[in-house]
């Protein structure tokens, strides 16, 4: 494994912990005290908060490198990781917004409550993401094969990186095209994380402000916001069963995938709102995620043989969501209602 961050500069780790908690803390706390309606105006700014602090850590991260470690190449060897980790997760992410979507109708979640929702998955999502990081990279470090030579080459083979390497390329082809009607006309109150509430609590038929819980004729129950948060939350684990291999494919510094991963996953929400009424302009982005999880699944399997640079990588991955982009501008699909 390579030198990390948290191997130069401990103090790193509480710096970025803090900026998280202060702004995990004002966005709650203060800017959303009370639920309201997200508009367009607040989702733009909150996007581009979220997007300047993550370049700006990435600036960190080249900094810490740059001075200590003395070498150009090497910090924007970790620059290019941080850089292509965090685009690749907003990038896959941003396939979450479909379900979002997709659950806040099923459910009928009036819009001021939106945000609680998302919210409550992200703080999730710091938790779950941290697991399956750092259990990864564990994990990793203890499946590679002894040194073997094979046509005349010698390899060192993961058994761990080959078979997410396979699932990705798999995954890839699978989800060319996005979602489909089936998935539109999922029944949401049958998921895994309905049924965890249900198994616990009564579930209330409405609403009761933007409460958790409610009393029914002497009765606590849990109102329907509880059972959504859950569906979220389970919806990021599934998620997440795509995107956490996929940064696996660049780099095995935990510091910088955790923290370009949880910056992704911070933003996400406000992204939400911003993209939730205009997600038809991007009809043809899943075609390119689809690319770009195949691409990483051949990268993870050639490694052994041929590395890619992290520059490179970041390339391949920012031209096809360029293009993906701009084809979904030039042929875009009829907004439906």
């Amino acid at each position: 494994m390579d030198k990390s961050v948290m191997d130069l500069h401990p103090g790193i780790i509480v710096g970025f912990a803090v900026v998280i908690l202060v702004m995990l803390l004002l966005d709650l706390g203060i800017f959303n005290k009370k639920a309201h309606e997200v508009s367009s105006k607040e989702a733009t700014i909150w996007t581009i908060v979220w997007i300047s602090l993550s370049m700006i850590f990435s600036g960190v991260v080249y900094w810490v490198f740059n001075n200590d470690v003395g070498g150009h190449a090497v910090a924007i060897e970790k620059f290019s990781q941080y850089q292509a980790a965090y685009w690749i997760e907003k990038a896959l992410s941003i396939d979450n917004l479909f379900v979002f979507i997709l659950v806040f109708g099923f459910f009928k979640v009036p819009k001021q409550l939106h945000h609680k929702v998302l919210f409550w998955g992200i703080i999730g999502a710091l938790i779950f993401r941290a697991i399956f990081i750092f259990a990864g990279v564990g994990i990793i470090n203890l499946t590679y094969l002894p040194e073997f030579n094979l046509f005349g080459s010698p390899v060192r083979i993961n058994i761990v990186m080959t078979l997410f390497g396979v699932f990705l390329f798999y995954a890839g082809i699978k989800s060319w095209g996005g979602h489909n009607d089936e998935e539109a006309e999922k029944d949401f109150s049958d998921s895994a994380g309905a049924k965890l509430v249900k198994k616990f609590w009564k579930i209330s038929d409405t609403y009761d402000g933007d409460r958790f819980f409610t009393i029914k004729n002497g009765v606590k129950m849990a109102t329907p916001l509880l059972v959504v948060v859950a569906v979220i939350e389970f919806t990021d684990v599934l998620f997440a069963v795509d995107s956490i291999p996929a940064i696996f494919a660049i780099s095995d510094d935990p510091f910088i995938l955790y923290t370009s991963n949880i910056f992704a996953i911070l933003g996400l929400r406000s992204l939400y709102f911003l993209l939730s009424n205009f997600i038809y302009m991007f009809s043809k982005l899943p075609y390119g995620l689809a690319i770009i999880l195949s691409f990483i699944g051949v990268k993870m399997l050639i490694s052994p043989w041929v590395h890619i640079p992290s520059p490179v990588s970041l390339g391949i991955v920012g031209g096809i969501l360029v293009i993906s982009v701009i084809a979904s501008i030039m042929f875009p699909n009829e907004k439906t209602n």
